[in-house]
């Protein structure tokens, strides 16, 4: 994903909205990631994904995967002395 500081993209917007047609591009202001721009066609296909409800036995072999491979975060290991 490429990055552009907000100025940038206000003087360029034309060509980095080409440039959201084929990735998502990081908006920064003051070196911090404000927005994330993207295109019209992904936005549709993760509203899509967000809203699809899956039976356990018809996860895609794609999503099995992620969760196998998936580990917990730092933040969850408070979790591991409930009784």
């Amino acid at each position: 994903m490429q990055i552009f500081k907000s100025t940038e993209v206000a003087k360029r917007f034309g060509a980095i909205a080409q440039i959201v047609q084929t990735e998502p591009v990081c908006v920064e202001s003051h070196g911090r990631p404000q927005m994330v721009m993207l295109s019209p066609a992904e936005y549709e296909r993760l509203r899509r994904q967000d809203r699809r409800v899956y039976a356990t036995n018809e996860l895609p072999a794609s999503l099995r995967a992620a969760i196998a491979a998936a580990r917990p975060s730092a933040q969850a290991a408070k979790f591991n002395r409930e009784a």
